[in-house]
């Protein structure tokens, strides 16, 4: 028993790794190829999308929202989650991140489910909520540009239904956000957002410490 969370060693993480990490061989595969790029600590942990998996399987969505698609690791492991008639909505602005992406979507089969948006991600949220599509999403995750976090959580929360779930990444930003000499933009976006959430009476909220952060919203 332990009244404090667990300080995850190597050894440790390694032993959560392998005795509960269920990661269909796609996705290895594309975690494996996003290592080659200089830009890969922006992949999430592959706990963390079988985690996430487990919440759309939960939460039995059909119509999820992703803000920043990287190079497709965490939608894929959403629509592998999203039955056959699922989607998810994904924005980012980056051309060649999104081209692996979609070639591993490809070859898992799951084309038919992933909708990418390519531009700013505030504009096509905007536009999603002007045609009508306010309060009819299950689920959102939200790994974008830090500074633009407090936009992201209200748009998401506006195209989220009652009883749907915002899942953000980031939340610790490897202990920055707890050093108040650290100014960065990204940390203060961070930061700002983590104080917002904690006393934003539409939601109920838990801050966990999977990945680099992760906080769950779920809409009243």
């Amino acid at each position: 028993m332990s009244d404090t969370t667990i300080n995850l060693t190597s050894k440790i993480y390694s032993y959560l790794l392998k005795n509960s990490l269920r990661e269909p061989d796609i996705l290895h595969e594309l975690r494996m190829e996003t290592r080659k790029l200089s830009m890969a600590i922006m992949q999430i942990s592959p706990e963390q999308g079988q985690f996430m998996r487990l919440l759309v399987e939960l939460l039995e969505a059909r119509k999820t929202l992703e803000i920043g698609t990287f190079t497709g690791y965490s939608a894929l492991s959403v629509a592998l989650a999203l039955p056959e008639d699922g989607v998810v909505t994904t924005c980012d602005v980056n051309v060649e991140w999104t081209a692996m992406a979609k070639k591993f979507w490809d070859r898992a089969g799951v084309s038919n489910k992933i909708n990418l948006k390519l531009g700013p991600a505030a504009q096509t949220l905007d536009q999603l909520i002007k045609d009508g599509e306010a309060d009819t999403f299950d689920f959102a995750f939200i790994d974008a540009d830090k500074s633009s976090y407090i936009s992201y959580y209200e748009q998401s929360l506006a195209l989220l239904r009652s009883g749907g779930l915002i899942a953000i990444d980031n939340v610790l930003w490897s202990g920055r956000v707890a050093d108040p000499e650290d100014c960065d933009a990204d940390t203060v976006g961070i930061r700002k957002l983590n104080t917002k959430v904690l006393t934003d009476e539409r939601v109920t909220i838990s801050m966990l410490p999977i990945g680099d952060g992760l906080t769950l919203a779920r809409k009243r």
